[in-house]
């Protein structure tokens, strides 16, 4: 039985936000709706990325939509929360898709890049055109990224870069690759590198076999001496703070984006809870057991949804600091999966038929609590923040 949304707000939040942030959360819900619901659960299933919704989502200002210029949209950071909130809502893959061109792609070359690197790839990567992929993550180093084996070395006018990236998602599908690479003539700084995929020596095999995301392309990329010149070197680069300020973009999205799964899951399992009948004739949300679950999801959301606005508010006023939007991200997504498992509950039997989407959320949302940083290590920033204490 499909179950349509019917939206989320307990405490008339949408009293929070301006004509324009509705506007924005709207437009992106109707497409969602129209666009990827239908198909979400068939893609889910098969593994299969949506690429035809590419265009329509770049049509509509997805990538890049904070970034100025380039003939990106230009919003708000909290309407581009509101566009992830969506986006996750529809599914996580999806949503992690449009963060990794946006916030991982585009945005270093933003930041960090040349202006002739800007213009050659900012408007074919907002329109779509093109796609890209960030390579930080390695076989030996998730969490400890600083340790990455991946080397570049000056040879002439060229770069030559050696090295391996686990967990990329679009890696097999992307016309560039960000990659961040230790340079031997610079003490081992870690400097970032435009990698057109398409150069020999460069490789991309798909991840198989995942629970997880399988509505995204996740891929291991393997670079054997790839040539590159110089001018490819993101000349803003430098040092590890550099790809940590990429991820911290994409982790804002992905606060946002977690508060729309758990939105997804908890209306589900409320609109279930009412028709479905148990003891007496009765729908079961009628029950104090399935009535303390509610009341947490709600609560929790709620919460959630006040986080997120607060850290957008404090980004759109150069305000933000890293353990705020570690905060957001920790708490939110911690928050969707648990409400993804009390939903799931409440449905019973049902909960792990794709005929609902708790079970995708679920499963997706254990990759979202690892990847951008896990739990534990956002933990350990915010502990930091307030002790003064660095735990790592």
């Amino acid at each position: 039985m499909a179950l349509k949304f019917r939206g989320v707000d307990f405490i008339q939040f949408d009293g929070l936000l301006s004509d324009e942030e509705l506007l924005v959360r709207d437009t992106s819900r109707k497409f969602i709706e129209d666009n990827l619901i239908p198909i979400i659960e068939e893609c889910n299933r098969a593994g299969r990325f949506p690429r035809e919704l590419v265009k329509p989502m770049a049509d509509l200002g997805f990538f890049g939509a904070s970034l100025k210029g380039y003939g990106c949209a230009g919003m708000s950071n909290v309407e581009y929360g509101l566009v992830m909130q969506e986006m996750e809502r529809g599914d996580s893959g999806v949503r992690s898709f449009v963060s990794v061109q946006s916030a991982l792609v585009m945005y270093p070359i933003h930041e960090f890049g040349s202006e002739e690197q800007k213009q050659t790839w900012l408007p074919a990567l907002q329109s779509g055109e093109k796609l890209g992929c960030f390579g930080l993550t390695e076989p030996d180093y998730g969490s400890n990224p600083g340790g990455m084996r991946t080397r570049a070395r000056k040879v002439g006018k060229e770069y030559v870069i050696s090295g391996e990236k686990m967990w990329i998602t679009s890696g097999s599908i992307a016309d560039v690759a960000i990659i961040w690479a230790k340079v031997d003539d610079e003490d081992d700084k870690i400097r970032g590198f435009l990698v057109e995929t398409d150069r020999p020596g460069f490789r991309a095999e798909d991840i198989h076999g995942k629970w997880s995301l399988r509505a995204s392309v996740t891929s291991s990329l393997s670079l054997q001496d790839v040539r590159i010149p110089e001018s490819n070197l993101m000349p803003g680069t430098g040092g590890l703070k550099s790809p940590l300020k990429c991820l911290n973009q994409a982790r804002y999205g992905i606060a946002w984006g977690a508060l729309g799964a758990a939105m997804a899951c908890y209306d589900c399992a409320l609109q279930y809870s009412l028709f479905r009948k148990q003891f007496h004739d009765e729908p079961i949300a009628s029950r104090q057991l399935v009535q303390e679950k509610l009341a947490w999801m709600i609560s929790e959301i709620t919460k959630g949804q006040l986080l997120v606005l607060q850290v957008g508010r404090l980004k759109d006023a150069g305000k933000v600091d890293h353990p705020h939007i570690s905060m957001a991200k920790r708490n939110n997504v911690w928050m969707a999966l648990e409400s993804a498992r009390m939903s799931r509950d409440i449905l019973g039997a049902n909960g792990v038929a794709d005929e609902y989407p708790i079970m995708r959320h679920m499963m997706n949302l254990e990759s979202v609590k690892t990847y951008e940083g896990t739990h534990d290590i956002h933990t350990l920033i915010i502990g930091q923040a307030v002790t003064g204490i660095d735990a790592f």
